[in-house]
């Protein structure tokens, strides 16, 4: 079959902040130089921050360095943070924590990072670059010499069996100079081009998190506009990683969210059920009473930090963003350094030099060197982690000889043997809810007769081994109820995946105890349909 193609200076797959950032500076460097840009940036997502979902505190250094005028501009950053908080929670208190100095937000913004990427959007095109939302890449193209020569997008119109039906479109074959990844954390082709060129050699095993947001809008009495607080504790045991968050910004509008660390070891925990019984505790609930809970949805995030950062550059493109990892754990940022990767990325393809050179000497560095053992510490144990990270912080000052290692998250999980089941309270469709309701906030939608996009490299594995040892795990740490374990007509187990309703976190993928669910792009388009996550 002939495809259509198209060819560009720079291809860029994913119009988050990164890959924004790096074709509005790209574009800046042609329109300085009197050159006609030629980029394309192509986003999986019916919209630009369709599939954007942070927390989110924004740090506008990098934001500043690109557009120096945005508040003339009219970027949506409305909501500076006044007030700081750092609680610990027990199971019927909450007690303030001295803030640590990473958590300092003093300058920092309360946003909806999506409303950011749109606005983003239009700076960039106003530039002449070319976005094309709704189009997934899937496939890398590669010319003899093993090269890097462009993407592929999916398919559109084949049914569940990969055959055409009436409204079949090929995909487009995007050619370019050099092609940037900016796909964002676990991004499915980043993963092949890791494994392809070895990228990950000389790094530390890429760690990662999830992480489950609502926003709701509460009662203007209970509101305190720039409020940001953060907990630990309660509801997560001493040897679970995680926290809560608590932004109050916008009109009455409050991002409420559990971080849990995917290295978590016990199979029966449910991070969306955690969620929902931590919104019930004594300092929580008041803030939610007769309120009402608009968007819900839920990503993977980086943990890994500075030493599980791969090489970032092969023949034929680069990484840059949360494709490569630069998330700043402590802080709980990492819109700020993406968007500078994106930079750096830009200026060093226009001007052909060394990108990763370049990033080692910004700021980039400076921002993640320093805080690279606080994360790994906090497999001692909460209190172990916290006290590493005050000794690290204030005595070491992020000068350690030392460089902690990671292991890969899917590693940690245990048999189901070792445990008793959890059982989680019943959501009281107020203040908790059950996943298909939360589900529907998502606005999630996929063509559903198309080939499912979660692969499984052995179809018995999931009730031989994830059943049978592990208790069926995917049916627990999916927030979108995507794997179901059923009794098919003999009564025997079998793993249903319902894949229409896959809100793109990627947890499966990262969390999977044999490795054998692979995450794919389904058709362009498909996917939670974000509207200021």
């Amino acid at each position: 079959m002939t495809q259509e193609s198209m060819e560009y200076d720079v291809v860029i797959v994913g119009a988050g902040p990164a890959g924004l950032a790096c074709a509005i500076r790209y574009a800046q460097l042609c329109k300085d130089s009197n050159q006609q840009p030629k980029i394309c940036l192509l986003e999986k997502g019916a919209e630009v921050g369709a599939h954007i979902l942070s927390g989110a505190v924004f740090e506008p250094r990098a934001l500043n360095e690109l557009l120096p005028d945005w508040q003339q501009q009219g970027a949506p950053l409305h909501t500076q943070v006044t007030q700081d908080e750092f609680l610990w929670l027990s199971a019927s208190k909450a007690f303030r924590l001295p803030t640590p100095p990473q958590m300092h937000n003093h300058g920092h913004y309360i946003i909806s990072l999506g409303l950011l990427c749109r606005w983003l959007a239009k700076q960039a095109e106003s530039l002449g670059v070319e976005i094309y939302p709704g189009f997934a890449a899937s496939t890398l193209l590669y010319n003899q010499q093993g090269e890097v020569i462009g993407v592929s997008t999916n398919d559109v119109g084949r049914d569940k069996q990969g055959n055409p039906t009436s409204h079949f479109q090929a995909g487009m074959h995007l050619l370019a100079k050099k092609t940037v990844f900016a796909e964002g954390c676990r991004g499915s082709l980043t993963q092949q081009l890791i494994k392809r060129f070895d990228l990950a050699k000389n790094s530390q095993p890429q760690t990662y998190a999830i992480g489950i947001k609502e926003i709701w809008e509460i009662k203007s009495e209970k509101h305190r506009t720039g409020t940001v607080t953060h907990t630990v504790g309660w509801p997560l045991d001493q040897s679970t990683y995680g926290g809560s968050f608590l932004y109050h910004w916008g009109n009455n509008l409050l991002s409420i969210g559990l971080v849990i660390g995917l290295d978590y070891q016990n199979p029966y925990l449910n991070p969306y059920e955690e969620f929902q019984r931590f919104k019930h505790h004594p300092h929580i609930a008041p803030l939610l009473e007769n309120a009402q809970c608009q968007s819900y949805g839920a990503r993977a995030l980086n943990e890994g930090g500075w030493q599980s950062i791969p090489q970032l550059t092969f023949p034929g493109g680069l990484l840059i963003g949360d494709a490569a990892g630069f998330m700043n754990v402590p802080k709980i940022k990492g819109s700020h350094t993406a968007m500078k990767s994106g930079m750096l990325a830009a200026q060093a393809l226009f001007s052909n030099t060394d990108y990763e050179q370049q990033l080692k000497q910004s700021w980039i560095k400076n921002d993640l060197y320093p805080v690279r053992n606080i994360r790994p510490a906090f497999r001692m144990g909460l209190f172990a982690g916290l006290t590493y990270a005050a000794v690290d912080t204030y005595l070491l000052r992020g000068k350690a000889p030392w460089t902690l290692s990671h292991r890969a998250d899917y590693t940690y999980l245990k048999p189901a043997k070792a445990y008793q089941p959890i059982i989680y309270p019943k959501p009281d469709g107020k203040i908790s809810f059950d996943k298909m309701t939360s589900l529907a906030r998502s606005n999630v939608f996929h063509e559903e007769n198309q080939p499912v996009h979660l692969k499984l490299s052995d179809p018995t594995v999931p009730v031989k081994i994830n059943w049978q040892q592990y208790a069926g795990p995917e049916a627990r740490y999916c927030p979108a109820g995507v794997y179901e374990f059923i009794d098919d007509a003999n009564g025997n187990k079998k793993l249903q995946i319902n894949a229409q309703n896959c809100i793109h976190c990627k947890t499966c993928d990262i969390k999977d105890p044999t490795q054998n669910i692979t995450w794919e792009a389904p058709e362009g388009g498909g996917g939670p349909n974000y509207s200021n996550m």
